[in-house]
C-alpha cells in the first residue's frame, strides 16, 4: 500500500478533515540529504492526535532527527497534529559500509565551536523532579563564583522555571538592546530564565516541544552574555526534546547529574547519564542530594531515602561522586527567600563548595574546544 494510502486511511478513521494539507507537506518536505521525506515512509498511523511516521533513512539524516522532526512538527500542528512521533526502522548505506564505529570521526556534540563569550557550559540534569537540581544548580554557580570564576544560569527549565525566585530576581525583566536579550544580574552572576519574561511565577507555560526547543536556542543565541568562566544551564527532567536539542546544537563541556538515593531516583538518573555518553557529552559527576538527615536537636543522623546510591551509579557508570549534600532545613529556606546557601553561609555551603572544587578537577580531564570567535552572538 502507498504511503498515501497510509495517511488516507488512517484519517478517515480518527476523523481528521485535513487530508490534503498534511499530504502536501508530507510529499514536499526534504530531508537534510535532500531526500523527500514521502519516499522514506514506510507506516503511518494517527491516533489522538498523534501522527506517527516509521521512516526508512539515512544515518546523515538520523544525526539530525531533531532538527527536521521539529520542522516537521511545526509544518503539521495547524492541521489537527499535537505530537509527531519518527521511528527509524532502519538506515539506508550507499555501497559497501562497515557497521564498526569510527573513532577519529568527531561526533555532533565535539563538532560545535565554542561560544565566543563563554568558555564552559555546563549542564545540570536530573532524570526525574523533585530531587533538587535548581537548588544544586544555582548553589553550584555560586560556589564556582566564590572560587574566583566569572558565573551565569540559563535556567532551560522551560515548563518550571524556578531559577528567579531562588536567586530573588523574581518579577525583573530582561532589557532588550539591538533585538538581544541583557541577563538579570543575581548575585554578581549573569542570570536568563524564561520566568524572567513570562512575569508572575503562576503563569503557566504550555508549549509543544519545537517550540520550547526553540525558546531555548533563543535564550542562549540571542543574549548578550558576558565574558564567562562557566555558564550553567539548569535542564528539566527527563531525558526528552529539550535535552536532545541542547545535545545537538549548543557546545556542551560536560554535564553534572543530580539524584537522591532512593532507588527511584536511581532509575531515572541512569538514563541521563546514559543520554549524555550516547550523544558525547562527558559526565562531570554525579550528585548524591538529601543523602542524610541529621537532627537539629539530638544530632542523630538517618538515612531518610536510603543509603549509598549516588555512590553505586558512579561506579556503575566510571563516573566520579562530586559529593553528598545533607538533607537541612537551612537549604529550602534560604533559597526561598532568594539567598541560597553560598551566599548565606549556612551548614550546607561547605559541601557546595567542595563540590564545585570537584567538578573543577574532572573539568581538567575534559579535551578543551575551541572558540569560534567569528559569531557575533
Amino acid at each position: 500500500m502507498s504511503w498515501r494510502a497510509l495517511l488516507k486511511s488512517t484519517l478517515l478513521k480518527h476523523n481528521n478533515k485535513h487530508q490534503e494539507d498534511i499530504e502536501r507537506i508530507l510529499q514536499t518536505f526534504q530531508l537534510p540529504s535532500g531526500q523527500l521525506l514521502c519516499e522514506s515512509i514506510q507506516q503511518i498511523q494517527y491516533v489522538d492526535e498523534c501522527l506517527q511516521l516509521m521512516l526508512d533513512i539515512s544515518k546523515a539524516d538520523v544525526a539530525q532527527l531533531q532538527v527536521f522532526r521539529d520542522a516537521l512538527a511545526l509544518a503539521l500542528a495547524p492541521y489537527a497534529i499535537k505530537h509527531l512521533n519518527l521511528h527509524i526502522v532502519q538506515q539506508k548505506t550507499a555501497g559497501v559500509e562497515t557497521v564498526s564505529p569510527q573513532p577519529n570521526k568527531p561526533s555532533q556534540q565535539q563538532a560545535l565551536a565554542a561560544h565566543p563569550m563563554i568558555q564552559h557550559v555546563i549542564v545540570v540534569a536530573s532524570g526525574k523532579g523533585g530531587v533538587g537540581k535548581s537548588t544544586t544548580t544555582v548553589n553550584l554557580a555560586l560556589a564556582l563564583q566564590s572560587l574566583g570564576h566569572k558565573v551565569g544560569i540559563l535556567d532551560a527549565d522551560i515548563y518550571g522555571p524556578s531559577i528567579p525566585m531562588m536567586l530573588g530576581s523574581e518579577g525583573q525583566s530582561p532589557i532588550i538592546e539591538n533585538e538581544r536579550f541583557i541577563p538579570i544580574n543575581a548575585h554578581g552572576m549573569a542570570v536568563l530564565s524564561i520566568g524572567h519574561l513570562l512575569g508572575k511565577g503562576n503563569t503557566p507555560v504550555a508549549w509543544r516541544g519545537p517550540k520550547a526547543t526553540g525558546a531555548l536556542m533563543q535564550l542562549f543565541n540571542q543574549t548578550l552574555w558576558p565574558q564567562l568562566d562557566f555558564l550553567l544551564i539548569d535542564l528539566p527532567p527527563g531525558t526528552g526534546d529539550i535535552q536532545l536539542t541542547l545535545a545537538q546544537r549548543i557546545p556542551v563541556t560536560g554535564a553534572v547529574v543530580v539524584t537522591t538515593p532512593q532507588n527511584v531516583a536511581l532509575l531515572d538518573a541512569v538514563k541521563g547519564v546514559e543520554l549524555f555518553k550516547r550523544v558525547s557529552i562527558p559526565v562531570l559527576g554525579v550528585v548524591e542530594n538529601m543523602a542524610i538527615h541529621i537532627c537539629s536537636h539530638c544530632g542523630h543522623e538517618d538515612h531518610i531515602f536510603g543509603m549509598g546510591g549516588g555512590q553505586h551509579l558512579a561506579e556503575e557508570y566510571a563516573v566520579p561522586l562530586l559529593g553528598q549534600l545533607p538533607l537541612l532545613q537551612s537549604i529550602q529556606k534560604n533559597v526561598d527567600t532568594g539567598y541560597p546557601s553560598v551566599l548565606a553561609q549556612d551548614d550546607a555551603a561547605p559541601h557546595y563548595v567542595n563540590i564545585a572544587k570537584n567538578m573543577l578537577v574532572e573539568l581538567n580531564k575534559v579535551p578543551q574546544r575551541v572558540r569560534d570567535k567569528s559569531r557575533i552572538f
